[in-house]
């Protein structure tokens, strides 16, 4: 048969790559590069003998166009390299050059000298591999070299790897040659953009996407969520979403719902809508195998599931026992799977969780189904085995997901989070960062790796705030919200069997430190959807390591405790020690009344130069927060700033058709006063009739003025 004879060409491979620990003693041979041409400003390809031209590909968003010879001089070139049933990539690196990236990964925010796993994991407080083999793949690394231009190394293959950031980049996969891409700019954020224009932007997100969020396994029954619900609003903590875990189906049955305590799913969502709430709910790839239960039948009619080796249909056991899996990459299979949410979002659903798709298989040591499952493909994809097509799985799952949101609800905005992902899956889902611990350790790491998902092309990502597993302290808590008001993505989570996590679970004075942060998040609303827009058009990340404000500082390189928002807000949790900020002009700012006495609340420093947009403190986004419009500003050493605002409906497409407005504001010093007006704006929504207030934030103090938006002049005397 086909498969069989594809599948012994890797029998080496699948020894080497099994997880069991052996010398590599493979014999080596290097392959020639066939071709090496230029593909976009910057962006070279790199592609082994024999590869006559660039072959389908799951990362990058369209085929690239081959362009002809790269620039003369063109420093980064990979080296490619059989071994064995295997290949490897070889790319010498600069001296002196800092390695970022590489995707989801624990440990420090440099990753030179680091070792990871290419394989997607369920790992449990990342126990398995010591957390260098987690729930995603990202085959990428930005470097930057000590005079702040950036690279950045693309390796276009889906097969498990190791990926080695030492002395050189060793990328040795269990699969055949795959193409290199490199992308060589001034500056680490052009680096960035080029891998925006590679495997393609993040979606605009929904504005309610962006507020906090509530979840647990499990809230339940229906009474208990709203029982939930009511609490946040009578405590006046600000709040937007909450989710949905497995416990609302039926037998843990995917896109059904428990008769006993979830009876009437679209009145429970009615329920939260009319709250001001929105609500997500879990659905995973295992289906119960069970004969008459809708979903099976019908997955079975459409002859849907992934194989094992002998061509009988693969059964694991998660959830609900003995399950089937959809094979993603046939086409029929997602467009089948996204059919299913017609029905499911008519419940009044939001948006949709998607956990367990690595895919997760119980009582397996590998955790997984077994390499050598077969997928049949098509379209692009050819038939293959699980050992290929398994990094991409969760991905192209979030995909047919996206899809059926998005025919359910074609005048909304998909919102799909993600545990598993793959480099390029941005286009598809947000994402977390899977089974941490209510650790310091923990909260303290998650900061490096959120900001490396976004060096490695997703913006939308967060952890578990407070630990998914484990007791947390008040104290630990306390810390880990004050900073994770601050992730993109901001949800509180933790495991069936835990303490309470909610806000007002550790008493009346974390409490207050809850509202107080969470407050915060809610008055730089405008700045992050601005941040958002920003991230959907060029690529860029909201959270940014420190050394984004001056690439050439060295000084700044290694920093993982502090970080910006977006390239004008410095964010520096309480419990930093020591942390490398960035030189020049940085002004502590403060947002809400009682910040100041908190000793758990980050600390805010605004660029100077920088004008950033506030709103005023909401209960959720359904409430109007800009009227008055807030317009924080911190003059630079020339007496000037700007910045910008980005409006749209907050949901739906109407932006897409010219219905936002972006406004861009500047500040100029003139003697004693400094004037704020409206330097431009793009879209064709009409301005909003609305006063705004400037605060200037200067050593002296904070200088207010009111008026109209358009122009206010503030007068630099009597600070308050």
């Amino acid at each position: 048969m086909l498969k069989l004879a594809t599948q012994s060409l890797f029998v080496l491979s699948l020894c080497h790559f099994a997880g069991i620990a052996m010398a590599d003693t493979s014999p080596r041979e290097a392959v020639a590069t066939g071709r090496i041409e230029k593909i976009g400003a910057g962006i070279v390809a790199f592609l082994p003998q024999g590869m006559k031209a660039y072959p389908a590909s799951l990362t990058l968003v369209k085929a690239p166009v081959l362009q002809g010879q790269p620039p003369s001089g063109w420093a980064i070139k990979p080296q490619f390299v059989r071994s064995g049933a295997g290949s490897r990539v070889i790319v010498q690196i600069p001296a002196g050059a800092d390695l970022y990236g590489t995707g989801e990964v624990t440990g420090p925010l440099r990753r030179n000298g680091s070792t990871i796993t290419l394989w997607n994991t369920d790992n449990f407080e990342y126990a398995r591999e010591s957390g260098h083999q987690l729930y995603q793949s990202h085959p990428w690394v930005l470097g930057v070299r000590k005079d702040g231009s950036a690279f950045g190394v693309l390796f276009d293959s889906t097969w498990r790897a190791e990926l080695d950031t030492g002395q050189r980049i060793v990328f040795a996969s269990s699969g055949p040659p795959m193409p290199v891409i490199v992308i060589d700019r001034a500056s680490p954020q052009a680096v960035l953009q080029g891998l925006a224009e590679l495997t393609g932007k993040m979606p605009l997100p929904p504005r309610w996407a962006l507020g906090y969020q509530q979840s647990r396994w499990s809230y339940t029954p229906d009474t208990h969520v709203l029982e939930i619900a009511d609490e946040f609003r009578r405590r006046k903590i600000p709040v937007d979403v909450i989710w949905m875990d497995i416990d609302y189906m039926d037998g843990f049955r995917v896109f059904t719902f428990s008769a006993k305590d979830f009876p009437d799913p679209k009145r429970l969502n009615n329920a939260l809508h009319e709250r001001g709430f929105h609500s997500v709910w879990m659905i995973d790839p295992g289906v119960k195998f069970d004969p008459g239960y809708k979903v099976y039948d019908s997955g079975t009619a459409h002859d849907v599931w992934v194989k094992d080796a002998q061509g009988g249909e693969y059964h694991g056991e998660v959830w609900p026992g003995e399950v089937a899996y959809p094979d993603f990459t046939m086409p029929a299979t997602r467009s089948w799977w996204s059919a299913l949410y017609k029905g499911f979002m008519a419940q009044g659903v939001d948006g949709v969780w998607n956990d367990m798709n690595e895919p997760s298989v119980f009582k397996v040591p590998s955790m997984t189904m077994p390499d050598d499952n077969w997928h049949r493909g098509g379209g692009e994809l050819s038939p293959g085995s699980h050992l290929q097509y398994h990094n991409v799985y969760g991905m192209l799952m979030a995909q047919a997901t996206r899809d059926g949101i998005q025919a359910a609800l074609p005048d909304r905005r998909p919102f799909v989070l993600t545990r598993a992902n793959f480099l390029g899956g941005q286009r598809y889902a947000a994402t977390w960062t899977g089974d941490n611990t209510s650790t310091w350790e923990h909260l303290k790491m998650s900061i490096p790796m959120s900001i490396n998902l976004g060096l490695s092309g997703q913006p939308f990502s967060g952890p578990d705030i407070g630990g998914f597993s484990g007791e947390a302290t008040a104290d630990l808590w306390a810390n880990w919200i004050a900073v994770g008001a601050f992730y993109p993505f901001s949800r509180g989570h933790t495991i069936k069997a835990a303490q309470q996590k909610e806000p007002w679970a550790f008493g009346p004075a974390v409490e207050n430190t809850a509202r107080i942060a969470i407050e915060r998040r809610y008055r730089l609303l405008p700045y992050l959807y601005t941040l958002f827009h920003d991230a959907s058009v060029n690529g860029m990340p909201v959270m940014q390591p420190v050394f984004f404000a001056d690439p050439r500082d060295l000084s700044l390189r290694s920093e993982a405790q502090a970080f910006l928002l977006g390239r004008d807000l410095l964010v520096v949790p309480a419990w930093a020690r020591q942390p490398a900020l960035p030189k020049g002009i940085w002004r502590k700012v403060s947002l809400i009344e009682g910040e100041v006495a908190d000793p758990h609340q980050a600390a805010l420093k605004l660029r100077g130069g920088a004008i950033l947009p506030l709103g005023r403190v909401v209960q959720n986004t359904h409430e109007e927060s800009l009227d008055p419009l807030t317009l924080l500003v911190c003059l630079d050493a020339d007496g000037e700033a700007q910045g910008s605002l980005y409006e749209d409906a907050g949901e739906g497409y109407g932006y897409r058709r010219g219905d936002y407005r972006l406004t861009r504001y500047r500040a100029q010093r003139q003697g004693d006063t400094v004037h704020v007006s409206i330097a431009g704006s793009d879209g064709k929504r009409r301005a909003s009739s609305r006063d705004i207030v400037v605060q200037v934030v200067t050593d002296d103090g904070v200088f207010t003025g009111k008026g109209p938006d358009g122009q206010v002049v503030v007068p630099l005397r009597s600070p308050h």
